[in-house]
C-alpha cells in the first residue's frame, strides 16, 4: 500500500475524522487531506506521533518498503511484536522480548542464544545446528556490534538479580529456585485464573514485557514466575497453560 492509503486506513479502522486526527498531531484538517491525497508526507516528528497513536512501525506508515528484523535476536518484526521506548513509541529495530519500555533485556549473548535455541529446536533445526546458527547471526546485528554504547552499565541485570532474590526468599513450597529471569511478553502469558466464585480473571497486561520463567514441578506441572518492577506472580498450570492455579500475586 502507499503510504497515502496507509494513512486513510488506519485513520478510518480508528473511527477518527479528519479534524479528530489533526488536533492529536497538532496539524490542520487540510494537512490530513493532503497526506491523504498523496499530496505530501507527513514530516519523520509527525510519522513518530502517528506511529504511537496506531501502535505501528513508520515502516508500516511508509508502506513497508522494508522487511524489518529485530537487531537484538535477528527475529523478523511485525506491528503485533514491536519493542516500545519509556514513553511508548514503537522502535522498529527491536521486538518486545529485547527491548521493554526503553530497556535493552539482554546483555549477554550467551543466554540470549540459550532461551532462542529452545524455541528453534524442532522447527527444521537440531539443538546443535540452532545454535550454531545464532552464534554465527547474532555478532552481525546492531545491537551486539554497538552495545557498549547501547548497554547500561550492568543496571537492568541488578535489577533481574534482585527479582530472583525477592522471588526465591518467598519459600514457595515445591518451587525449585529460580536462577534466571528471561523477557515474556504479557499476551504469550496471560492466563485466566479461576476464582472461588467462578469466574475467571487475568491479572497482566497483554502489551506489558515481563520478566519471568517456567520451572518444572512434580505430577506434569510447572511452576509459572512473572515479575516487574510493580508485581510478581506465582502460578502452577499444566502442559501449555493448561488448568491454571494461582499461588501468589503480590505488589512490589
Amino acid at each position: 500500500m502507499k503510504t497515502q492509503d496507509v494513512l486513510k486506513d488506519l485513520r478510518t479502522k480508528t473511527g477518527m475524522s479528519q479534524d479528530d486526527l489533526a488536533e492529536k498531531v497538532f496539524v490542520t484538517r487540510q494537512a490530513v487531506s493532503r497526506w491523504e491525497n498523496g499530496e505530501t508526507v507527513p514530516n519523520t516528528e509527525t510519522l513518530k506521533l502517528l506511529s504511537k497513536i496506531y501502535n505501528v512501525s513508520i515502516n508500516t506508515l511508509l508502506g513497508s518498503p522494508r522487511q524489518l528484523q529485530c537487531q537484538c535476536c535477528g527475529m523478523p518484526l511485525d506491528d503485533s511484536i514491536i519493542g516500545k521506548d519509556s514513553e511508548g513509541f514503537p522502535n522498529e529495530d527491536y521486538c518486545q522480548w529485547c527491548y521493554a519500555d526503553g530497556t535493552y533485556t539482554y546483555s549477554d549473548m550467551d543466554n540470549l542464544i540459550d532461551v532462542c535455541v529452545t524455541h528453534m529446536v524442532g522447527e527444521n533445526f537440531t539443538e546443535e545446528q540452532a545454535r550454531s546458527y545464532m552464534k554465527q547471526m547474532l555478532p552481525t546485528l546492531n545491537y551486539w556490534k554497538n552495545q557498549k554504547e547501547l548497554g547500561d552499565d550492568g543496571k537492568f541485570e541488578a535489577f533481574k538479580k534482585q527479582l530472583i532474590d525477592e522471588i526465591n526468599a518467598l519459600h514457595i513450597e515445591g518451587m525449585p529456585k529460580v536462577e534466571q529471569l528471561n523477557a515474556l511478553v504479557g499476551k504469550f502469558v496471560n492466563l485466566e485464573y479461576p476464582l472461588p466464585s467462578g469466574e475467571k480473571v487475568k491479572f497482566l497486561d497483554d502489551g506489558t514485557t515481563y520478566l519471568g520463567n517456567q520451572l518444572e514441578a512434580e505430577q506434569g506441572r510447572c511452576f509459572g514466575v512473572l515479575a516487574n518492577k510493580d508485581i510478581i506472580l506465582i502460578s502452577t498450570y499444566g502442559k501449555d497453560g493448561t488448568d491454571p492455579e494461582m499461588i501468589l500475586f503480590k505488589k512490589r
